[in-house]
């Protein structure tokens, strides 16, 4: 966990991360902001957008800020662990 926007991108940069789940409102720097950082920087893990806006359009902009996926809050177990089977890879059953 990360308590704002940097501290984020900092722990995202630092470690290998299979999914990064990014709430939008953070303090010190957002988690547009966050984002937009992290892709300018290469970072190529995927990054899910957590917001409170459930609109259509904010879903199009998270999307044109460079995340990979879009939750709505409140947030429940079912949700994140269907985001997450898009993109932890499954041990060979």
């Amino acid at each position: 966990t990360a308590a704002n926007g940097v501290e984020g991108i900092e722990r995202a940069e630092a470690d290998h991360y299979d999914l990064v789940l990014m709430d939008i409102q953070m303090p010190v720097l957002d988690g547009y902001g966050a984002t937009t950082r992290l892709r300018q920087n290469g970072y190529a893990a995927p990054i899910t957008a957590l917001t409170a806006h459930a609109l259509k359009e904010e879903r199009d902009r998270c999307f044109r800020m460079g995340f990979t996926g879009f939750l709505t809050k409140p947030i429940n177990k079912n949700a994140i662990l269907q985001e997450a089977a898009k993109y932890i890879p499954h041990p060979a059953t």
